[in-house]
Parts: C-alpha cells; sequence; structure tokens
C-alpha cells in the first residue's frame, strides 16, 4: 500500500533514514563509489524531517520496504529519490512507485536521475518510456543521467 509519509515526525523520518541507507548503499557498490563519499548516505534523519519534498512510501505488512521522494516545480515533477529496501527487490515495488508518481501531478513533464552504471534503475526509467535528457559528472566524479517523461 502507498501512502504519504509524514517526514516531519522523527519515528517516520528514521523509518526513511533506514530504507534510504539499505538501498543507497546497495546503489554505492553498483557505482563503486566508497560509502562516505556518496551524497544520499549522508544524509540525516534531521535531513529527512527539514525536508519541503514529499515522501511516499510503500508498505508490506507494517513494513516500510520502498520510498519515493518527490518536489514539483511549476509544470514538472521531480522524482528526487526511489529507494526500495534490498528485502523487497524485485516484488514489483519500484514499478508501483513510479507508476503512482507519473499519475500524482498534473505536470507536463518528469524529471529523474540516476547513476550511469545503475543498470535496473536505467531499466525501469526505460520501460516506463523515460528519454535520456544528459549525460554529465557530479563534482565527486560519478557519471550520471538524466531522464525525462512527458505526458
Amino acid at each position: 500500500m502507498i501512502q504519504k509519509l509524514n517526514n516531519k515526525q522523527e519515528e517516520i523520518a528514521k523509518e526513511i533514514y533506514d530504507v534510504f541507507q539499505a538501498s543507497y548503499k546497495i546503489e554505492a557498490e553498483l557505482l563503486q563509489v566508497e560509502f562516505q563519499d556518496f551524497p544520499p548516505l549522508k544524509r540525516t534523519i534531521n535531513s529527512f524531517q527539514n525536508s519541503s519534498t514529499n515522501f511516499y512510501g510503500f508498505y508490506k505488512a507494517t513494513k516500510l520496504a520502498a520510498v519515493i521522494e518527490i518536489d514539483k516545480i511549476k509544470n514538472t515533477t521531480d522524482i528526487c529519490s526511489l529507494v526500495v529496501h534490498p528485502l523487497f527487490f524485485r516484488q514489483g515495488i519500484a514499478k508501483k512507485l513510479l507508476d503512482f508518481a507519473l499519475k500524482l501531478h498534473n505536470s507536463e513533464s518528469v524529471i529523474v536521475e540516476t547513476g550511469l552504471a545503475n543498470k535496473p534503475a536505467i531499466a525501469l526509467y526505460e520501460k516506463f518510456g523515460f528519454v535520456l535528457n544528459r549525460n554529465f559528472m557530479t563534482s565527486i566524479g560519478i557519471e550520471k543521467v538524466q531522464f525525462s517523461f512527458s505526458k
């Protein structure tokens, strides 16, 4: 079940943090980046509580299995993060959250970024019809790609 998460509550922010930590450790390995150098792993519980973005979670029973973080900017929906806890990989949860995000706002376009070496994420976005906008290098040397989806 997908529901909006109240990231201002410390307990919820801690759940979000835990899913991010577990998921982004896997992505850091895919991208061959040291954990301590990977910006998503530097986010704190407090940073989730103070974020102005919207968080939606997918629960399996009472366990938060996945989170999508969304920011609506004018006529564009920015998917800031889409993370699935490794215990729940390959269960179609990311697909459900992405489908949810595409229907959430009446935006002209949706954008998302991921590491170039994150083949599972790229395959998911391409399956949904996202198209490559650009490749770029981050300040810490991670090659990323940005995709967009136009409605």
